[in-house]
């Protein structure tokens, strides 16, 4: 493929995107496949000799899309958003061709640059304390994760190996082995599984703390499983405060957790995953408060601020305290201005991805992104007030942004069935959880595309699958 054909094709590329996304709503929510499905819809090896494009652009529809679960779909329901917009769309396909591998200053210095710069006005959106801003006199500082799960373990690294060097200062003739195995991190039980994936990978004990009725860590609770740990010869060195769960978007209690972690010498780090870019609403913008305690922060604009996945950015108050634990620097990365250069993730390697939020946030702008949210969150309080209305159902957490989580006043096996027919059916896309021993069904405003009519079309087929299910003997 030479420029000229990469030029219509590439127009080619950008109406069929256009055209996928304009009429999403029309494909199946979910695909009516059998795993293994596409292994007999294509050869068994690469072939010999070039194909023709315009028999790859066929087979997207033969073989792939039969394969799609829509997650931009306005009947898309399930997990949290996967963001997506036209500007951050273009953004990667210019960061494709630019195509560098942004491991230091030297290797793509604006790769570096626009990264500081683009955290540094994210944290200002919103209202992160000055010791976050790269920009400024403090020691801190934003980077690009792929994912909240990378942002917690790097926490918990660079929180261990603070926690060895803080013990050897005392006490220099123990190994790093014997402090590993008397370290303990904790988490609420309602945090996402990464949190002790981390741990596991890392190498130390994870407490998981019982939470309110609201699923929200308290402070009370922490300080009594720390101060029990550190009678019996452990090491309290870290807490993973969630703003925002999985299960039931529930917020942990930051303003009681922070000082109880300051005043333990633990690492707090915040995973607000998906809540986090509602902050940037000053009406929301309080959940965050407390904020100041912590260590490091981390939030996903690639969820619910329309930039495409993967967009992962982390806070952290000291960057030294990362830099440290992850500094290496082999001759062939050392450069005159290597120390303006990035030592804060797993990978050496990292794509241009603050051009994304570089054009999110130019072409929408603070008001235009504020916007977006209190749609999704006003849709999720539509949604909640027909499942009030309907006496057969019941909510079973408070709705605070864009999460209902609701269930059939019944057994689990009821939801469940419930559930099943809703999977089946093709027509909406729904996952569940479990709080306090119940199965509840999640309903999540996800795809930027979702409107108020399909708001009233997912009930109204929930409705009619319910009164299917109840007419049902034993029902």
């Amino acid at each position: 493929m030479d420029a000229a054909e990469f030029r219509r094709r590439g127009r080619e590329m950008v109406d069929y995107v256009a055209d996928y996304l304009e009429n999403i709503e029309q494909r199946p929510v979910y695909p009516d496949v059998e795993p293994g499905y596409l292994r007999s819809l294509i050869p068994t090896e690469a072939p010999m000799e070039p194909e023709n494009y315009d028999d790859i652009i066929r087979d997207v529809e033969r073989v792939i899309m039969p394969g799609v679960t829509h997650w931009h779909s306005p009947y898309f329901y399930a997990y949290y958003p996967a963001a997506s917009s036209y500007p951050a769309m273009l953004a990667d396909m210019l960061c494709g061709a630019i195509g560098c591998i942004g491991f230091s200053w030297a290797a793509s210095p604006a790769c570096t640059e626009l990264e500081t710069v683009m955290l540094d006005w994210f944290g200002k959106m919103l209202q992160l304390p000055e010791c976050f801003i790269a920009g400024t006199h403090g020691h801190g500082g934003g980077v690009i994760q792929g994912t909240a799960s990378e942002a917690t373990l790097m926490s918990l690294l660079a929180a261990r190996c603070k926690a060895v060097r803080w013990v050897q200062a005392s006490n220099p003739k123990k190994s790093e082995a014997e402090i590993f195995s008397k370290l303990v991190a904790y988490t609420s039980e309602q945090a996402h599984s990464s949190v002790e994936r981390a741990a596991l990978i890392g190498g130390v004990m994870m407490r998981k703390v019982p939470t309110d009725n609201c699923f929200a860590v308290r402070g009370d609770i922490l300080k009594e499983m720390v101060e029990k740990d550190k009678a019996a010869g452990l090491i309290p060195f870290y807490f993973c405060a969630t703003l925002g769960t999985t299960p039931s978007c529930g917020f942990d209690s930051i303003t009681e957790l922070g000082p109880i972690c300051n005043g333990e010498n633990m690492w707090m780090h915040i995973d607000a995953a998906y809540a986090g870019s509602a902050f940037i609403c000053p009406e929301f913008r309080p959940l965050l408060n407390g904020v100041e305690f912590a260590d490091s922060f981390n939030l996903n604009p690639h969820k619910w601020l329309l930039v495409n996945f993967d967009c992962s950015t982390m806070w952290v108050k000291n960057r030294a305290d990362i830099i440290g634990a992850f500094k290496m620097e082999p001759l062939y990365l050392k450069h005159e201005n290597q120390e303006s250069g990035r030592h804060w993730q797993i990978p050496l390697g990292r794509r241009f991805r603050s051009l994304k939020m570089w054009f999110v946030f130019r072409m929408y702008g603070l008001k235009g992104l504020q916007a977006h949210i209190r749609k999704q969150v006003a849709l999720a309080k539509e949604f909640e007030s027909l499942v009030r209305a309907d006496k057969r159902f019941e909510i079973c957490a408070e709705v605070i942004l864009g999460l209902v989580c609701f269930r059939l006043k019944g057994s689990n096996e009821l939801n469940q069935k419930l559930l099943k027919m809703i999977t089946k059916s093709r027509e909406i896309h729904l996952v569940p959880c479990q709080l306090s021993g119940r199965f509840v069904l999640r309903f999540a405003i996800c795809a930027r595309a979702t409107e108020s009519r399909h708001i009233q079309q997912a009930w109204q087929h929930i409705t009619q699958l319910t009164f299917e299910l109840l007419q049902e003997p034993n029902h």
